[in-house]
């Protein structure tokens, strides 16, 4: 292929990167994508996507479970059949990586197979798999090329230890998995498997998992995994494993090196988040600059240093979510066409965690809240007070409200709203909108819930901010 040249080159073609070049073509630009690998980076296939397909399987196992409360008769045995759930998934993803191929290729977005590279002058070198190489040049070039795992050094993927690549592969369910890391993916892999029947144990170092989360919504997820017979031990250490001869190891933590504890397990998923990948982005010649972490450095308007070239997603120090790339790419575009956006308010973005229960919440929590010098009234209302709920039988969770304390005393602006139970990852909308609208507890309890539903909850508890209420 000869030099070519395009309003838009974007290498990575997860999130950050095909949400780019589909905004950017339908904004009028001329664009190139350049992918080693499937269209849909981790979220779709190593991530998101397959992640939580497997949790949906795991959820059908737990209504079967409970049918007998319903009146459905199963005498509550179930046969997990996960080598179908695996295909399932695989479908799953393999029909959306198609259906997002056959799309861009409609929008006529050049689409290029291979490793791209980034020199000077915005000039990509792209290293096809059959050994030919292109040559594209951007009059702006947006870099998305991701994450990996994090590894730990004796816990490299092998034999029974995975990380979420690995894992999301399996055709089985391991009797006794150790997950380590209690942040949203590790408990995510925990709800999974434990729903599926496995002893599940998660491995922390910090003193508690889900750090960083609004405590009354940790601590419920905490009660729910109990329920599960989930194992969570904090405050410690992994030091290695031993592997049995039989397919599995033995995990060796503690609290320090001298009180060492041993697991026994199948598996050994680990599960201590991301890193940015930036190995093959070349960037000779160019002032892209990367920091100690990997991570490449950019403006609020996610630029580097070098002009005309951006970078998004993963890649960046950014929240590590799929719609925060999304939104990054459309920040870039409205940049590259000079239409004045406003940078992206990273403190207010939605965060949703798939565990069950579910957590989802916008804006800082109560703790986070006081930290930085507000004066706050806080309303939190339980899931098990709501029609819904009870109908559904998930009755676990709350959802949490904190405002700004107003000079009269009355709760005002709406800081956070903190969900977790039944389905909450759907219900966050009208929270999210309250938050970045800089909506008012009095403006935001106007909304009219419909009834009966698991949104109702919300409705209550910032009509109670109110003083007056219905339920409370």
């Amino acid at each position: 292929m000869e030099q070519q040249q395009f309003d838009v080159v974007v290498i990575g073609g997860g999130p950050g990167g095909y949400g780019a070049a589909l905004y950017a073509t339908s904004a009028g630009l001329n664009v190139a994508l350049v992918e080693k690998g499937a269209l849909g980076g981790t979220c779709l296939n190593r991530g998101c996507i397959p992640a939580k397909a497997f949790l949906e399987t795991a959820a059908v196992n737990r209504h079967v479970a409970h049918a007998a409360e319903f009146g459905i008769e199963t005498n509550g045995i179930s046969s997990v059949n996960f080598g179908a759930a695996q295909a399932r998934k695989q479908k799953i993803v393999d029909g959306i990586v198609k259906s997002l191929g056959t799309f861009m290729k409609s929008k006529k977005i050049t689409i290029l197979d291979g490793v791209g590279t980034l020199g000077a002058d915005r000039t990509v070198t792209v290293a096809h798999p059959d050994g030919s190489s292109s040559t594209l040049t951007g009059t702006n070039v947006i870099l998305a090329s991701g994450s990996v795992p994090r590894t730990i050094p004796g816990f490299e993927p092998a034999g029974p230890v995975m990380t979420s690549d690995e894992v999301l592969m399996l055709d089985y369910v391991p009797q006794r998995v150790a997950v380590i890391g209690g942040g949203a993916i590790g408990c995510e892999f925990a709800s999974t498997f434990a729903d599926l029947g496995a002893t599940v144990t998660i491995l922390e170092g910090l003193p508690k998992i889900l750090p960083g989360l609004d405590t009354d919504v940790a601590n419920v997820v905490v009660r729910s995994f109990k329920k599960k017979q989930i194992d969570i031990r904090t405050g410690v250490k992994v030091l290695g494993h031993t592997p049995n001869g039989a397919g599995g190891t033995t995990v060796h933590f503690g609290a320090t090196d001298a009180d060492v504890e041993n697991l026994e397990v199948d598996a050994v998923v680990v599960s201590i988040g991301r890193r940015p990948y930036a190995d093959q982005l070349g960037l000779q010649g160019t002032a892209v600059q990367v920091t100690d972490r990997g991570f490449v450095e950019v403006d609020e308007y996610c630029r580097t240093g070098e002009p005309g070239v951006y970078a998004v997603g993963d890649l960046i120090n950014t929240p590590a979510l799929a719609h925060v790339g999304y939104a990054e790419a459309i920040l870039v575009t409205k940049h590259i066409l000079n239409e004045a956006p406003l940078p992206i308010r990273y403190d207010r973005v939605p965060w949703a965690i798939y565990c069950h229960p579910e957590v989802a919440f916008a804006g800082p929590s109560e703790e986070a809240a006081r930290e930085a010098g507000f004066d706050v009234v806080v309303a939190k209302h339980q899931f098990r007070a709501n029609s819904r709920a009870q109908i559904l039988g998930e009755l676990d969770g709350l959802v949490k409200v904190i405002a700004k304390r107003d000079a009269n005393g009355n709760a005002g602006q709406i800081l956070g709203v903190h969900m977790v139970g039944p389905w909450v990852t759907e219900q966050l909308s009208g929270g999210y909108l309250a938050v970045n609208w800089e909506a008012t507890v009095a403006e935001t309890a106007e909304f009219i819930q419909p009834h009966p539903s698991l949104t109702e909850l919300f409705g209550e508890t910032v009509l109670s901010l109110t003083g007056r209420s219905l339920n409370a």
